[in-house]
């Protein structure tokens, strides 16, 4: 089967592509420092340079997998209208995947648990932690306060190793999580990024749905809410 995935939940652009049992081919955009993310400008583009070094074009993909959060609220819809958009072009089969689920998954530890932990902004951080596959925490989104006291839960044996905690979040949240008994890898890290062959391999595994019950997963309400439209309260309508 021929995957194709991409996240875009995060400030990255991220495209991977599976073919048979070879390797996954990933393309990535990674913004500058300052820089907005490039989503619009660089998903179709990235999706179609793999599949042209792969000599295969749309058609020729059999499932399309996509990040479905929790992660920036113009991501998320950029990918997964993307998604929609592409799987019903291509007459590809369309799957979520857990984009904190990717990102411990792409730790590849079986040993210990991994808290994937990204930055939801407004003194957020979105989290949700996997032992083997098997999920230990479901995805949420708490202060920086709370983060600390999830270390209990996830190290099932005292004398083991630490859990590891991975992702811009745990960057950001280091003083908070390190101190509790997680292990944060160094800043430039790739534990820290969403990996394609991780969004792939889920992809794989994932059950296909209709581009109708393909949803984002906000965790939480968007920053941004529509205003209102009508009479004002206490008027006739």
């Amino acid at each position: 089967m021929r995957v194709l995935a991409l996240d875009t939940a995060t400030p990255d652009t991220v495209v991977g592509l599976l073919s048979g049992d070879g390797p996954v081919a990933e393309r990535r955009h990674v913004p500058t420092p300052g820089e907005r993310p490039g989503h619009v400008e660089e998903l179709l583009g990235l999706a179609q340079a793999l599949l042209a070094e792969a000599g295969l074009s749309w058609p020729d993909v059999d499932r399309i997998g996509v990040g479905i959060g929790p992660g920036t609220f113009t991501g998320l819809r950029i990918g997964v209208a993307s998604a929609r958009a592409l799987a019903q072009a291509a007459g590809a089969e369309l799957v979520p995947v857990s984009t904190l689920e990717a990102l411990s998954a792409g730790a590849g530890l079986a040993d210990r648990a991994v808290l994937a932990c990204l930055d939801a902004r407004r003194g957020e951080a979105f989290v949700a932690a996997w032992l083997g596959g098997a999920r230990l925490l479901a995805p949420a989104a708490v202060p920086p306060g709370e983060l600390g006291a999830l270390a209990g839960g996830l190290r099932t044996d005292p004398g083991g190793p630490r859990p590891l905690a991975a992702g811009d979040g745990a960057i950001r949240f280091r003083e908070q999580l390190e101190p509790a008994g997680f292990e944060v890898p160094a800043d430039g890290s790739p534990l820290h990024r969403v990996r394609a062959d991780a969004l792939c391999r889920l992809a794989l595994a994932a059950t296909p749905v209709a581009r109708e019950a393909l949803v984002p997963e906000y965790v939480r309400a968007p920053d941004a809410v529509p205003k209102r439209s009508g009479t004002a309260p206490g008027t006739a309508s």
